[in-house]
């Protein structure tokens, strides 16, 4: 069956729901590994603002999954104990479903991403970025991060972004959705602060590992700030 992604994002507002999604950064694990039709997962927390960001974002939590079927996504989110739970507790819940264009280096030892054969048909384009930073490399990393995310601000091409993780301050990741093609390829190649810090990437090699990815979204459910940020552009 072809793979589907999908991406999910929790808002919590109250101190206790805080806490309490927190608390299932460790908690969760023991039902999420046995869910049936996924084949790969990870629970992440979140930094502020754009992109990359050491400073932890309390009020907000992310959900990476890959399925051996889009009706195995479906069967966890409408019937999921588990996302019951959060949706009791979180104030906001966005899902995306994605399609992989293509996915170059590799997660915990491993591309967990297998490319689709029959992609939907819409412009929209949504990026994966992941990297293990070395620990003799995070001072100068995070020296230049606010410098590659100037290009982020009041761009007109940018849906979304944030930048999650599973451990703070050396396992880094960012998502970010793009109204086009030509929207992510001028932030990636005609920006020079971003183009700067590819070529810092490559000379300091800043990574013990990465990975980057492409994807198709496809569908959108859930609301992130009132409204769902996709629905204007695929299927809800």
């Amino acid at each position: 069956m072809p793979q589907t992604t999908t991406v999910t994002f929790f808002r919590f507002n109250t101190f206790l729901d805080k806490v309490w999604a927190l608390s299932m950064m460790q908690l969760a694990h023991a039902d999420l590994k046995k869910v049936q039709g996924q084949s790969f997962y990870k629970l992440m927390g979140s930094g502020r603002g754009l992109g990359f960001n050491a400073l932890p974002d309390w009020s907000t939590y992310a959900l990476l999954q890959t399925w051996e079927s889009e009706e195995a996504a479906r069967s966890f989110f409408e019937g999921s104990q588990t996302i019951t739970h959060y949706r009791q507790h979180a104030t906001e819940v966005w899902t995306t479903f994605l399609k992989n264009i293509s996915a170059h280096g590799q997660w915990d030892g491993r591309n967990p991403f297998q490319v689709s054969e029959d992609l939907p048909s819409t412009e929209v384009l949504a990026v994966l970025t992941r990297a293990t930073i070395k620990w003799h490399k995070v001072i100068p990393f995070w020296k230049y991060v606010p410098t590659s995310h100037q290009p982020l601000k009041d761009n007109d091409g940018l849906i979304y972004t944030k930048g999650v993780g599973e451990v703070p301050i050396v396992q880094m990741a960012t998502f970010s959705i793009w109204k086009n093609k030509e929207s992510l390829h001028h932030f990636a190649y005609n920006s020079q602060e971003h183009r700067v810090a590819i070529q810092k990437t490559r000379e300091l090699q800043w990574y013990k590992e990465e990975l980057f990815a492409r994807f198709t979204p496809y569908r959108s459910i859930g609301t992130w700030n009132g409204k769902n940020p996709l629905s204007e552009f695929v299927g809800v």
